[in-house]
């Protein structure tokens, strides 16, 4: 089962991949933001962040 770090970390996943979007769709063509930045957030986001929710487990609440 996901703990709330699970939950943290994808809540955090998912703003970053929005805000990687919105800087993708950002201005002209040779804009520097959607031409290097957003790339880059976008795959740290997938490569890393995604995962890591997957993966990470928390602490063990006790009672179950």
């Amino acid at each position: 089962m996901f703990s709330s770090l699970n939950y943290k970390l994808l809540a955090l996943s998912i703003a970053l991949l929005a805000v990687g979007y919105i800087l993708l769709g950002q201005g002209p063509v040779t804009n520097p933001l959607s031409i290097s930045v957003a790339p880059v957030v976008l795959v740290v986001v997938y490569l890393f962040l995604v995962p890591l929710a997957i993966i990470v487990k928390g602490k063990e609440e006790k009672g179950k």
